[in-house]
């Protein structure tokens, strides 16, 4: 209740954090003798994060079980049933910060291209891939938009994103003019349901679009496009923020747009602005490799 109500957290992070509790616990009461949550100390911590580390836990998983860990022994400090919080000096391991595939100009037409126009829900696809790329949103915000959440004469969506919190995302007239397209068209056709009535973005069946549909498309079209990268919706809201950065706008700006609580999470598309600039020049230009028998 404390993660849903007090931390807002989605429903799948907080299935995860109590499966990563519940891996202490085991931990715990596998020890001779049993260790209780309110007597556990920082070296048992630290001996239950080895462990997973054993066990084959990337680092990554890690760090989740570390931030479960943390709001949960929080929490029983709060409820003071617990003096001391034993994860305070907790350490986890190092993360490498790795830079998000994200696509071109060219590559996200080519995917828009190989929408089949023909086919019953084609407006309602490339409706939706103009507004991952247009607005920078995350899946679940874009399965979760509603019709009363579209102020196009202002030239906003109304957004609810992460622990639901609500922002409000600049729309262009492209991504503006497919959804005109689509809900005053194709989606007036759709039979609707009872949950599907305020939704935007519906499926065959007039119910909400679940994310693994948006998934599947984007892996289709690009498929189709011929692209070879890794992609998933995610992609197009990594390719909105680093075009923005390459194209000179404010990282607070792009922040504020992408729902970020910290301007750290944004600053990843600096770096990766950076790695492009230095890939373009040993690519092109003719002092960026030697040439055989050049002197070292």
């Amino acid at each position: 209740m404390h993660l849903k109500l007090e931390r807002s957290l989605s429903d799948r992070t907080v299935e995860a954090y109590m499966r990563d509790v519940s891996r202490l616990r085991a931990f715990a009461e596998g020890q001779d003798p049993p260790i209780g949550p309110t007597v556990i100390a920082l070296e048992d911590l630290q001996a239950f994060i080895t462990s997973t580390a054993k066990a084959g836990a990337k680092a990554t998983s890690q760090a989740r079980y570390l931030s479960a860990l943390r709001i949960f022994f929080r929490s029983l400090l709060r409820d003071k049933l617990i003096a001391v919080d034993p994860t305070e000096l907790l350490e986890g391991p190092r993360l490498a910060r790795k830079l998000p595939v994200f696509l071109t100009v060219e590559e996200i037409d080519a995917m828009i291209g190989a929408i089949d126009m023909s086919a019953p829900m084609a407006d309602r696809d490339r409706a939706m891939i103009e507004t991952l790329y247009g607005c920078g949103l995350r899946v679940s915000e874009l399965c979760g938009l509603r019709l009363s959440w579209l102020h196009f004469n202002e030239g906003y969506l109304r957004v609810v994103g992460k622990g639901d919190k609500e922002r409000l995302v600049p729309i262009g007239p492209e991504a503006m003019a497919r959804i005109e397209v689509y809900v005053r068209g194709a989606r007036l056709h759709v039979p609707l349901k009872a949950k599907g009535e305020d939704m935007v973005f519906l499926n065959a069946r007039g119910g909400p679009l679940s994310r693994m549909a948006v998934f599947n498309l984007v892996k289709k079209l690009a498929v189709a496009a011929g692209i070879r990268k890794t992609i998933s919706p995610h992609t197009f809201r990594h390719s909105f923020a680093t075009h923005l950065v390459e194209g000179g706008a404010d990282l607070r700006a792009v922040q504020e747009m992408l729902g970020h609580a910290s301007i750290t999470t944004t600053e990843i598309y600096t770096h990766l602005d950076r790695e492009y600039l230095r890939s373009n020049i040993l690519q092109f230009h003719p002092r960026a490799t030697k040439k055989a028998g050049s002197a070292a």
